[in-house]
């Protein structure tokens, strides 16, 4: 065995695995928190891997449109234990998220009327337009470090704002931008992001270390790229054309694959960056969820473990039980399968880019920059949030429209939750938890007032 290996395979594959699977039930955050549990638990804790090689794969995934958390999971799990090491711990630590999104979602369906679990989620919702503004920020701070990327994102608020223009079309404006900006205005796209998880502190040897050298499975390798391709593709057309047969191109699960398909790849920015776009499809466009049940969908996907882009699991469940309610004894399982391929197609690009692009990124260590196209997008995304925050606000805070009734009581846990967030830097957890107190209590007290 080659002595790079066998430094790697001092690592046991089950012992590993343990940690994947239990990552996949602790991982609570969003993704800072999970980046930043990774950090404490392989950095600092267990030294497996070292700050720079950490930072290295972290810098790349934070590039790929789609989960970054799920995504370096994946990186550190291939880099470990080859091909198989990747898929399984990438896999381990969506699964858990997934079943419990699937239970919630069943529970909120068949329950969610009853008055005090409604008056829960009345409470979580005024926070979730806290949280989606306080993420706005959080990721404008680390992105937007000039005013030409500031005036990108302010374009793309009122692009969408305004214009009501697609997604994707402001993401590929937003390339063209960083395309032409990059070579015109260099000093200005240079990416400057880094990540809180990451800072000076020498921590000792790790088993993957500054100067390891990367073992062969990470070496570029044309025939196995080209083989890995074809079973990305095929794992990817197999499902759509079994799902077009059975069911018919224009009907509910091929157009779940097939719009979730398009999320993975145009998404850049993290699992934030993912909910206007699936926000705009799944109720604007497709209308197969209310605004209010996405809203319920994210408050859900904050206060379950593993990665936040689970709340697709959620719009896909909610998308196959609704449509095939009338008529069927148990539409359970109709939801499970839109949850199913909603969860497939979303994250089946994720593993591609890292089997793929990793053997690339591990032989440009310590030499990886950022694109200029990318710093753009990533400033448009920010704006993009913040127009989420504000449209949540909206329907929160005026919920029969603006010739209706205000929710003051909404504005004031909103205002509560917000204070928590950027004044005293609570996490995402107490604040959903004490906000959905607040809503219970203003039932109670309403209530009694009756």
């Amino acid at each position: 065995m080659d002595e790079r290996e066998s430094t790697l395979n001092s690592i046991p594959l089950k012992e590993a695995l343990q940690f994947w699977a239990k990552l996949g039930f602790i991982s609570f955050g969003g993704p800072a928190g999970q980046i930043a549990v990774l950090h404490q638990e392989l950095v600092e804790k267990r030294r497996w891997i070292s700050e720079r090689r950490f930072l290295h794969a972290l810098n790349y995934c934070m590039l790929l449109p789609g989960p970054e958390a799920q995504q370096l999971v994946t990186y550190i799990g291939w880099l470990m234990h080859r091909t198989w090491g990747g898929i399984l711990a990438g896999t381990l630590f969506v699964l858990p998220s997934f079943f419990i999104l699937i239970g919630l979602s069943w529970v909120y369906l068949s329950f969610g009327q009853v008055p005090w679990i409604a008056a829960i989620f009345f409470g979580i919702k005024p926070a979730v337009t806290a949280i989606v503004l306080h993420a706005a920020v959080r990721i404008g701070k680390r992105t937007i470090h000039n005013q030409p990327l500031l005036a990108i994102a302010i374009g793309s608020f009122l692009a969408i704002f305004l214009l009501n223009l697609a997604f994707p079309i402001i993401i590929l404006i937003a390339a063209s931008i960083g395309i032409w900006g990059g070579k015109r205005y260099p000093k200005y796209f240079g990416q400057s992001r880094s990540h809180q998880a990451g800072n000076d502190k020498a921590y000792g040897p790790a088993v993957i270390d500054d100067h390891t050298p990367s073992p062969p499975h990470t070496q570029f390798n044309l025939r196995r790229t080209v083989t890995y391709s074809a079973v990305a593709v095929s794992f990817w057309l197999v499902p759509m054309l079994s799902l077009i047969v059975v069911f018919g191109w224009n009907t509910l699960y091929p157009q779940i694959a097939w719009f979730f398909t398009k999320a993975a790849f145009l998404t850049f920015g993290g699992a934030y960056a993912v909910l206007p776009y699936v926000y705009q499809g799944a109720v604007d466009h497709f209308h197969w969820i209310s605004a209010g049940q996405m809203m319920d969908g994210l408050a859900l996907g904050e206060t379950t473990p593993g990665p936040l882009i689970m709340v697709v699991a959620f719009v896909g469940y909610l998308a196959g039980h609704i449509l095939h309610l009338i008529g069927y004894s148990n539409p359970f399982w109709f939801g499970v399968l839109g949850a199913c391929v909603a969860t497939w197609f979303t994250f089946l690009p994720s593993f591609f880019f890292v089997l793929i692009g990793g053997p690339v990124i591990e032989s440009t260590h310590g030499k990886l920059k950022f694109t200029a196209p990318l710093t753009a997008i990533s400033a448009a995304v920010v704006g993009v949030i913040a127009n989420l925050g504000l449209f949540f606000a909206y329907h929160v805070f005026f919920p029969h429209g603006l010739g209706g009734s205000i929710s003051w009581i909404s504005i004031v846990i909103s205002l509560l939750a917000g204070l928590a967030l950027f004044k005293y830097q609570k996490g995402i957890l107490p604040v959903l938890a004490g906000s959905a107190l607040a809503g219970l209590l203003s039932y109670l007290v309403a209530s009694l007032l009756m």
